[in-house]
């Protein structure tokens, strides 16, 4: 299925498509929102394998439309085929559940085997866009391993790698030695090390002291 309001597009992509010996051209629509009720209103056997969705439509937007589509037919896979390089719109497509991403200044070429790629479960990626999902991904991971420590433990690992024992952080930060004794004791547990420089070194391996110093 192919969802694109750009009818001169449109007839590009079927013509390529039809002269593709594995691929066959369902249906075509250049709204979202007329080809959700064909999808939602047809039987398993007829539902589309791959669905070639433009994300500026009319209407309900291709990000809107995928998620709906998704929902009601997740055993479709969807391609986002658009104009748009925003960063956003690829991350948010992706994770949405989209089975690729490709801008419209791909070849024709490049789309059919977008399709046969996902067919076979593999993902297709625009090159150019492709980067902003490993972006995505690096401040994900960043996000991720900064929840490993409370704000707390991340307060006495700051000052673990000032140089300043037990007895000084617990003067520093206003609690008791025993309760720094055990914040310092859940840093090395969570961190994996066993003592003060080498979680002093995970910690800036991970990211965890960037800002902190």
């Amino acid at each position: 299925m192919l969802v694109e309001d750009n009818p001169e597009y449109r007839e590009v992509v079927r013509i390529a498509l039809e002269d593709h010996p594995n691929i066959c051209l369902a249906s075509q629509f250049g709204t979202a929102e007329i080809a959700i009720r064909t999808l939602v209103g047809a039987d398993a056997r007829s539902r589309p394998d791959v669905i070639l969705l433009d994300l500026r439509l009319p209407g309900i937007d291709g990000l809107a439309a995928l998620k709906k589509i998704l929902s009601n037919i997740p055993e479709s896979k969807v391609i986002i085929l658009t104009q748009s390089d925003k960063p956003q719109d690829v991350v948010r497509a992706i994770t949405l559940g989209a089975a690729g991403y490709l801008l419209k200044t791909v070849t024709l070429d490049e789309i059919t085997e977008g399709i046969l790629a996902v067919v076979r479960g593999d993902a297709t990626i625009d090159k150019s866009v492709a980067k902003y999902l490993l972006d995505a991904l690096r401040s994900n991971r960043q996000a991720a391993d900064n929840e490993i420590l409370t704000q707390r433990e991340l307060e006495v690992l700051g000052l673990l790698a000032q140089g300043l024992v037990k007895k000084e952080i617990a003067n520093q930060l206003g609690i008791r030695y025993a309760t720094v004794d055990t914040h310092i004791a859940h840093i090395y547990e969570k961190l994996g090390v066993s003592n003060a420089p080498g979680a002093v070194h995970q910690a800036h391996q991970l990211g965890l002291l960037t800002q902190e110093g």
